[in-house]
């Protein structure tokens, strides 16, 4: 008889905000599969056993904990933010699809969470009010020429955009011409807001402006929140600014 498999999101990082569901399959599960970094925001009991892999190694840890699910133990396979959004949740459909047939009779279960740009979101105001689309500068998975032709129609078509994946090592350019192509197409005034560990001790945040937004400014847990030509910055004196797109749309730019 096969086992459980939750697949759970532990929030953007603050205890506060990962949610009862979340802690409910946390309770039920023996072996946890995950990122290293996500594994240890976890307080375990001695009978449950953590099995850390490496952040590029999605699929392998996907199946991993298929295989383990299979045999009849309960897994949980854990990702930071929501594991629906660039995570986990994908990568554990991925293996099922070309994996052996008694993959497909585990009992998959995906656990929502607060995924980054809702907490950045959040922290700022209301920058998603309106139209808005989440896009990965990573192009391990995809070209880069998809990545800016997708950057390039959302920009223009009036889409809030929160960036994921902006920067690393292995990909130190990318998210300066990404900031160059919206350049291109948003004004200068275009409120840009950077949050990183939104909710924890070394938050950092930051609203500013398109034209003064520079890749020194993010990291690869970083997300970026890019206005549409209709987001707005409110200066509140003595208070942190407040960034919102209005619920209402006047169309398009001729």
């Amino acid at each position: 008889m096969s086992g459980r498999l939750f697949v759970v999101g532990l929030g953007p990082g603050s205890a506060e905000q990962v949610t009862p569901q979340a802690l409910a399959a946390v309770a039920e599960a023996s072996e946890f599969y995950g990122y290293g970094p996500y594994l240890e925001r976890l307080d375990l009991r001695p009978d449950q056993r953590r099995i850390a892999s490496d952040n590029r190694e999605e699929l392998g840890r996907a199946r991993a904990a298929l295989e383990s699910a299979a045999a009849g133990r309960d897994v949980c396979v854990v990702s930071g933010g929501d594991p629906g959004v660039f995570a986990m949740a994908a990568a554990i459909c991925e293996a099922v699809e070309v994996g052996p047939d008694a993959w497909r009779q585990v009992d998959i279960r995906v656990v929502p969470g607060i995924t980054a740009m809702l907490a950045v979101a959040a922290r700022a105001g209301a920058p998603l009010g309106h139209d808005f689309c989440a896009l990965s500068l990573s192009d391990n998975l995809k070209p880069w020429p998809v990545i800016t032709a997708r950057l390039k129609a959302a920009a223009s078509c009036g889409f809030v955009i929160a960036i994921y994946n902006p920067i690393s090592r292995s990909r130190p350019w990318q998210l300066g011409e990404a900031l160059e192509i919206l350049r291109a197409i948003l004004t200068a005034e275009t409120p840009v807001v950077f949050g990183r560990a939104v909710g924890r001790k070394d938050e950092r945040f930051l609203v500013t402006s398109l034209a003064e937004a520079d890749a020194n400014m993010a990291d690869m847990a970083t997300c970026i929140i890019v206005g549409s030509l209709e987001t707005r910055r409110i200066k509140r004196p003595g208070m942190p600014d407040l960034v919102y797109t209005p619920r209402f749309s006047k169309g398009l730019p001729a």
